[in-house]
């Protein structure tokens, strides 16, 4: 399955999450001590985000374990990127940490929305989701 959206990019109202990733992510947040800014953007994510049961999901929002296309909000070439729980993270192989502050960046935003985050050397960078090529909720896959 694959999602697009030929739109500008734009800002959605709210982020949106499935049930099953907020459980999850509280999950992690209590097992694994993260560093500021890190925790305190976590804390936002999980306190902010419209929460949704998996099968409500939109076919468009990027979810855990989502396959996704990104590009450059400034332009460049389009990346594919897999969103990943950290103990699954190869970020050479493009499996991305949903606790890294890219994968914090993109989780629960629809495609055509642009998002922004800090990198390690204080830059800001961004990206707009272009497509979403696999999502779980959205093949029907409710619970990996």
């Amino acid at each position: 399955m694959e999602t697009s959206s030929s739109v500008p990019p734009r800002v959605a109202e709210h982020r949106v999450l499935t049930e099953l990733d907020e459980v999850r992510l509280r999950r992690l947040r209590e097992r694994q001590p993260l560093p500021e800014p890190l925790a305190t953007a976590l804390a936002k994510v999980l306190d902010e985000s419209d929460v949704v049961p998996s099968r409500d999901i939109a076919p468009v929002v990027v979810t855990m374990l989502s396959r996704v296309r990104v590009r450059p909000l400034e332009g460049g070439e389009v990346r594919d990127i897999t969103l990943a729980y950290p103990a699954d993270a190869h970020p050479e192989q493009g499996q991305l940490s949903v606790l890294s502050p890219v994968g914090l960046a993109l989780l629960g935003w629809p495609v055509g929305h642009a998002v922004s985050w800090q990198t390690p050397d204080g830059r800001e960078a961004s990206w707009v989701i272009v497509s979403i090529d696999y999502q779980p909720e959205a093949a029907g896959h409710f619970t990996v």
